[in-house]
């Protein structure tokens, strides 16, 4: 089976997660999923019980806050299908990190080469390797520097992934519609502007 990327995007409860367990439960061979939540109060505690509990006993799971790209080949190592969710935590958490650095362009570069290297690890696998994020930037623009920086980081991100991916799915109040083979392309767009 050749190896392909899916990006499943969408605003917050919007159905994204199901989709993206329900695409992988679709596919062929043992599933691992890489949770990027970390636990800091009840109602996250609360949020990661509810993914859990939707899943079965057949899924590995890997803790994956930081340095994803290790943990996406360890699960490639096991599992033909692996479920990341999601790139929008870990890109908070990225942000956040003790080793980020603390100036804002610094951290924008630093940021975006453990996306780039995640990114690099999913391609190098040979296997169905689905993203799930969110669409952060369709609100208002945020009153603060760092929900700015976030979001824009966020944006980039959801870009990189959904130009290397195979797939690109837009979730709506549970409802899916693949986007990338819709999309006018660039080029496209640019030479009838």
């Amino acid at each position: 089976m050749a190896g392909k990327i899916i990006l499943v995007t969408g605003g917050a409860r919007s159905g994204k997660s199901v989709f993206a367990e329900n695409y992988a439960s679709n596919c062929a061979g043992p599933m691992a999923y890489i949770a990027t939540a970390q636990i800091y109060d009840e109602e996250m505690k609360e949020r990661v019980a509810i993914h859990q509990s939707r899943r079965s006993a057949e899924w590995i799971t890997f803790e994956a806050p930081y340095e994803a790209d290790k943990a996406i080949v360890t699960a490639g190592l096991q599992a033909e299908v692996i479920l990341f969710d999601c790139l929008t935590l870990y890109t908070t958490n990225l942000m956040l990190a003790p080793t980020a650095p603390e100036d804002r362009e610094s951290r924008h570069d630093y940021v975006i080469n453990e996306i780039t290297k995640l990114l690099d690890a999913a391609k190098l696998l040979n296997k169905t390797v689905i993203f799930v994020t969110n669409e952060v930037g369709m609100g208002i623009v945020p009153d603060n520097a760092m929900a700015r920086e976030y979001r824009d980081l966020a944006g980039i991100a959801n870009q990189r992934v959904a130009a290397q991916a195979d797939e690109v799915y837009l979730v709506v109040s549970g409802l899916a519609i693949e986007i990338k083979a819709r999309a006018l392309h660039q080029e496209v767009a640019k030479s009838h502007g």
